[in-house]
């Protein structure tokens, strides 16, 4: 029954937004995150993807003329569409629509626990294709609370939404085709438990 009521409230993009703002305790170490680690304002003519965007919570991060959001839920591209800047595209993030090696750096946030194994593998094959060479990936996934007194936390995971949270070991064999691991660490936002990947996408070799 809760279980039903949270999934009911997911589908209220202006409830789930306060919801989540409350639990994440603003969001700030996501906001950190992409300040330090995309840097969006740092250089100009720089394009960014948020991939999995949700309600385009995230989209103030980003200069609003360089910045495409794709989620698969209409509601939500709906939402953002009204409520953000930026451009926001209905797609499950296997064939977006969007010309290659376009974007300079992407974050994806909360998406692939959320995904299959075929899908999540067609996913990062997808952004690999969009992202430049040399292009950076901001990955923040969801992670069991390390912290046994994290109350709240674990109740928060045992109600997630996603049923494919993976090991470390299973999100490296995830990105490792397609991407390099700059550095990882654990990040706490709110009662919820991330962790954050930086990843590149290489160089290509010269032929």
């Amino acid at each position: 029954m809760l279980q039903t009521l949270l999934d009911t409230i997911a589908r209220m993009p202006q409830m789930w937004n306060v919801l989540r703002w409350i639990a994440e305790a603003g969001y700030v170490q996501h906001h950190r995150a992409i300040r330090e680690i995309l840097a969006p304002h740092a250089t100009p003519d720089r394009c960014f993807l948020d991939f999995g965007c949700g309600t385009g919570q995230f989209a103030q991060d980003f200069p609003a003329d360089r910045y495409v959001g794709l989620d698969p839920t209409r509601p939500y591209i709906t939402f953002a569409a009204h409520h953000r800047l930026g451009q926001f595209i209905v797609s499950d993030g296997t064939a977006a629509g969007l010309a290659a090696a376009q974007f300079d750096g992407a974050l994806v946030l909360g998406v692939f626990h959320h995904l299959s194994d075929a899908l999540a593998h067609s996913c990062v094959h997808e952004l690999s294709r969009l992202l430049q060479p040399g292009a950076t990936l901001l990955v923040i996934e969801d992670v069991p609370p390390p912290a046994i007194w994290n109350v709240p936390g674990h109740i928060m995971h045992w109600l997630d939404r996603g049923d494919n949270i993976r090991s470390d070991a299973d999100y490296r064999r995830l990105w490792t085709p397609h991407f390099t691991v700059k550095r990882d660490y654990g990040m706490r936002s709110g009662i919820c438990d991330y962790r954050v990947y930086v990843l590149e996408r290489p160089l290509e070799r010269a032929a």
